[in-house]
C-alpha cells in the first residue's frame, strides 16, 4: 500500500478501532472485515429488515421459541435474575423473555448507542416498573456492568445465533468473557442456528429483494462516509456462499471488475473475482454446540428447538 498525492485526506474523527480493522482487513491476503462494523445506524436498521424476510429463518423460530417455552424459561431461570443482553439491537426478542422470567434489572449491550438508546425507551415504557440500564459498548472487549445489579444473580441472553458470526476459537473466548463478567452464579441462555440444508441457507443470506445485499454494502457507503474511502459502490457485488468443510454461510463483496480505491489516504487494488470477506455466520449441530459452551465455561442444563430442527436456545450454567 502507498500514500498517493491523489488519495483522499485521512479522516480525523473516525472510530480508530474502525479505521484500524478496515485498514488491516483491506491489507491483508484474503481480504476480511470484521462483521462488527456492520452496525452503524442504517446497517443496524437494514439487519431489523432482514429478520422479516420471508427467507430468513431464524428470528420468526427463535421468536417462536421465547413464546412458547416462557413458562419452562421461569422455571429454569427463576425470578429476580439481572438480565444482560449482548448485542442487544432492537430488543425485539426481548420482551418475550422478561414477561416470562419476572426480572430485578435489564442491562442492553450493543455498540449502536442511538439504535440502543431508542430501544431501551420503548422497553422501559413497555415495562414501567424494570429499571433498563443501557450500555454502549463492544461486547467483543472489556466491559464494566452498572453497578445497581452488582448483588443481584445475572442471566445473560444471546439470541439470534450471533456466535456463530465468529470463528469458533473466537467464540470460546466470548463465551470465557462472559463467563467471568457474569459471575459464579450467572445462567446464559444462548440463541444456535442448525445445520441444514444448503439451499435453505444461502436464501436466508441472499434473499431476493436485495435486503441482505445491501445490509452488506451499507458497509463500503460507512468506510467511504467515515473513513475518508472512494470505495466504489457499483465495483462490489454482494455473494452468500456456503462452506461445506467449515460448516458456515460466508459473505463477501466481490470486484466485479479490476479497481482502485483509498481508504483514510492508503491505496488498495482488487483484481475481478477477489473477495473482501464481511461475515461467516457457522451453524453447529446438537454435541457442536455443547462442546462448545463446555469449552467457554459454561455447563449446558436445558435446550430447546422447533419440530424442524432449524434453531435451538440453550440454557448453560456457569462452570
Amino acid at each position: 500500500m502507498l500514500l498517493t498525492e491523489d488519495a483522499p485526506a485521512p479522516t480525523r474523527s473516525a472510530d480508530p478501532a474502525f479505521r484500524r480493522d478496515i485498514l488491516a482487513g483491506l491489507s491483508c491476503t484474503p481480504k476480511a472485515t470484521p462483521p462488527i462494523w456492520f452496525y452503524d445506524q442504517r446497517g443496524s436498521e437494514l439487519f431489523e429488515a432482514i429478520t422479516d424476510l420471508p427467507e430468513y429463518y431464524p428470528t420468526r423460530t427463535e421468536t417462536g421459541l421465547l413464546e412458547r417455552h416462557g413458562a419452562d424459561f421461569a422455571a429454569a431461570v427463576g425470578a429476580g435474575r439481572a438480565v444482560v443482553e449482548f448485542g442487544a439491537g432492537s430488543a425485539r426478542k426481548t420482551p418475550h423473555l422478561l414477561r416470562a422470567i419476572a426480572p430485578a434489572a435489564y442491562v442492553p449491550i450493543d455498540i449502536s448507542g442511538d439504535f440502543l438508546h431508542a430501544s431501551s425507551a420503548a422497553l422501559g415504557d413497555a415495562f414501567p416498573g424494570l429499571p433498563v440500564l443501557p450500555l454502549v459498548g463492544d461486547f467483543n472487549g472489556p466491559l464494566t456492568l452498572p453497578t445497581a445489579i452488582a448483588a443481584m444473580p445475572r442471566l445473560g441472553f444471546f439470541p439470534g445465533s450471533t456466535i456463530g458470526n465468529m470463528e469458533p476459537g473466537e467464540a470460546v473466548d466470548l463465551l470465557r468473557a462472559m463467563r467471568r463478567l457474569l459471575g459464579d452464579d450467572a445462567q446464559l441462555l444462548i440463541g444456535m442456528d442448525r445445520i441444514k440444508d444448503r439451499d435453505r441457507l444461502i436464501a436466508a443470506y441472499d434473499d431476493a429483494a436485495g435486503v441482505t445485499a445491501a445490509f452488506n454494502l451499507n458497509l463500503i457507503a460507512r468506510i467511504n462516509r467515515e473513513l475518508n474511502g472512494d470505495m466504489p459502490m457499483d465495483g462490489l457485488a454482494h455473494r452468500a456462499v456456503w462452506n461445506d468443510d467449515k460448516a458456515r454461510i460466508e459473505m463477501h463483496l466481490e470486484a466485479v471488475h479490476p479497481l482502485t480505491f483509498h481508504v483514510s489516504g492508503e491505496r488498495f487494488s482488487m483484481v475481478q473475482g477477489e473477495t473482501i470477506h464481511t461475515e461467516s455466520s457457522h451453524k453447529y449441530g446438537p454435541r457442536d454446540s455443547r462442546l462448545l459452551l463446555r469449552a467457554g465455561g459454561w455447563n449446558p442444563v436445558q435446550e430447546w428447538s422447533d419440530s424442524d430442527g432449524l434453531f435451538s436456545l440453550m440454557l448453560a450454567e456457569a462452570a
